[in-house]
């Protein structure tokens, strides 16, 4: 079993490009089952908070693969701007 505090402190990592996804900010829960449905990574505030923040990053509890002592790893494949 792990806390939420625990959980929290964790570096994200995607295993698609090694890239670091930042730390769980938040989790959401389906009340009716009690199951944990996905994780947030919350975006960070740029230029000390200036120019606005980065978007929420949601990580389905499915694409989450392995929970280790100091990293989670998760299956991520971010949207791809047009350019």
């Amino acid at each position: 079993m792990i806390k939420i505090s625990e959980f929290q402190i964790k570096d994200v990592v995607n295993v698609a490009d090694g890239k670091k996804l930042g730390n769980i900010g938040d989790i959401e829960i389906n009340l009716d089952t009690g199951t944990v449905e996905a994780v947030v990574i919350s975006g960070n505030g740029k230029v000390l908070g200036f120019f606005g923040r980065e978007e929420d990053i949601v990580i389905p509890w499915k694409n989450i693969i392995k929970i280790g002592e100091d990293v989670i790893l998760v299956r991520y494949k971010a949207s791809i701007p047009a350019e």
